[in-house]
């Protein structure tokens, strides 16, 4: 009967440490996950505007207009640092 509660005890800390093992790896995977997330929503607005005035349109407005260059740039800035800036006030980041 020793033996059996020996064996028994064994297999009880080994299922803990593989479940312990198993938790610490679902956390990094989700942190992973979550900088894999946080990336693909600061771009997507970014590639959306940028898609919009790649087409070939001549009816878009500020198309031939110099300023509207620098104008989409200061966007796409504007909505990565506001897109930022909540990621950190929620503290996602």
């Amino acid at each position: 009967a020793s033996l059996s509660d020996h064996a028994t005890y064994v297999t009880g800390n080994i299922t803990f440490l593989l479940d312990a093992a198993l938790g610490l790896i679902n956390l990094e995977q989700n942190n992973i996950v979550k900088v894999i997330s946080i990336t693909s929503v600061i771009f997507l607005p970014l590639t959306l505007i940028a898609s919009i005035y790649g087409m070939n349109f001549e009816a878009m407005p500020g198309l031939h207009s110099p300023e509207a260059f620098w104008t989409v740039i200061v966007l796409m800035l504007a909505i990565t640092a506001g897109l930022l800036w909540i990621f950190r006030k929620f503290r996602w980041i």
